[in-house]
C-alpha cells in the first residue's frame, strides 16, 4: 500500500508539471507509451509470458478500456484545474457507483449497508461540490464522471478476470488506449503543421515524463498485490490516506488551500465505504463459520 499510495500522490504531481506544456490527450499517450514498452521488455526477457497474450475476450477488453479511458481522461483533466484534494475525495465515491451498476450489471442485491452508503457518498458530494452556491466548480462534475468512468471498467474487469490474467489486462489496456491518445496529436498535427509534441518537453520535464509512465504499472501493480496479501478491511482504509497526503501535497508545493468543506464531505463518503466493507467482511464471516458448523 505504501507503494500504491506513492505512486497515485506522484501520478497526479506528474501529470500537473506536464500539463505546463502538453494537452490532456498527449499526457496520456506518455503514460500508455511508456507503459507499453515496459510490458513489451518484459515480455521478451520472459516467453512465458506470450500465452496470456493471445486475443481472448477482446469485446469485454474493448469495453474496459473505453470506459477506463473515459474516466482517465476527466480524472487527468481535473487535475490540471482543480486542487488535488478535491480531485481524490470525489474520486472515492467509485465504490457507490459499483454498487449501483452491478446491481443491473452482474446481478447483485442492494443490502441496507450499501444503500446507506449511496446516500451518504451523495450527501459527501453535495458538501464538496456546493451546487448553486459560490464556491461550487464545475469542474467538479468531470470528477464525478471519472469516478463513473472507473466504476463501470471495475465492472469489466472483474468479469475479465474469471478467464484472462492482470497482466493481460494492463498490457491490452495500454495497447488500446495508446492508438487513441494519440490520435489528437495526429489531428493536430494535420491542421497545425507537423510536430513531435516530446519536442516541446525540456529537461525539466524529463522527471515527470519517466514518473508519469512508472508510476501508471505501479499504481495497478501494488495496489493488487496489496489485495492479494491482505484484508480488504486493512487495505481500504490505508488507500484513504490519499485524500490527506494529496492535500499536504498540494498545499506545501502548490499552495492550495486546506478546505474544510472537502474534509467533511471527504469523512462522510469515507464513512459510507466503511459500513459497506465491515458488513460485507461480516457478512463473509458469517458464511464461513456457518460451512464449518455445517462440516462438523
Amino acid at each position: 500500500m505504501t507503494g500504491a499510495l506513492f505512486s497515485f500522490l506522484a501520478s497526479a504531481v506528474a501529470i500537473r508539471e506536464l500539463a505546463r506544456n502538453l494537452t490532456v490527450f498527449e499526457i496520456m499517450s506518455i503514460r500508455s507509451g511508456l507503459g507499453l514498452a515496459v510490458l513489451t521488455a518484459f515480455v521478451i526477457a520472459r516467453p512465458e509470458l506470450r500465452h496470456e497474450l493471445v486475443p481472448r475476450h477482446i469485446g469485454l477488453h474493448v469495453l474496459r478500456n473505453s470506459t477506463h479511458f473515459l474516466g482517465t481522461y476527466a480524472w487527468t483533466l481535473a487535475v490540471t484545474v482543480l486542487p488535488f484534494a478535491t480531485v481524490f475525495a470525489l474520486e472515492f465515491t467509485m465504490p457507490m457507483w459499483v454498487a449501483l451498476l452491478a446491481v443491473p450489471m452482474l446481478g447483485e442485491r442492494l443490502t441496507r449497508s450499501r444503500i446507506g452508503s449511496i446516500v451518504l457518498g451523495f450527501i459527501g458530494v453535495v458538501v464538496i461540490v456546493r451546487p448553486g452556491l459560490s464556491g461550487f466548480q464545475p469542474m467538479a462534475l468531470m470528477v464525478l464522471l471519472a469516478a463513473f468512468g472507473f466504476a463501470l471498467s471495475l465492472i469489466y474487469t472483474k468479469q475479465l478476470t474469471n478467464y484472462v490474467s492482470t497482466f493481460a489486462i494492463i498490457f491490452w489496456m495500454n495497447s488500446m488506449q495508446l492508438p487513441t491518445t494519440l490520435a489528437w496529436p495526429i489531428v493536430a498535427a494535420a491542421t497545425d503543421g507537423p510536430s513531435l509534441f516530446v519536442l516541446r518537453l525540456g529537461a525539466d520535464a524529463l522527471l515527470p515524463t519517466i514518473t508519469l509512465g512508472i508510476v501508471g504499472l505501479t499504481s495497478h501493480y501494488c495496489l493488487t498485490q496489496a489485495f492479494r496479501s491482505g484484508d480488504a478491511s486493512m487495505v481500504v482504509p490505508l488507500d484513504f490516506l490519499r485524500i490527506p497526503l494529496i492535500a499536504l501535497v498540494g498545499w506545501m508545493f502548490y499552495g492550495e488551500a486546506l478546505d474544510v468543506f472537502v474534509f467533511v464531505g471527504a469523512g462522510l463518503i469515507v464513512c459510507g465505504v466503511l459500513w459497506t466493507l465491515l458488513a460485507e467482511s461480516r457478512r463473509d464471516n458469517g458464511r464461513d463459520s456457518g460451512r464449518q458448523s455445517a462440516g462438523r
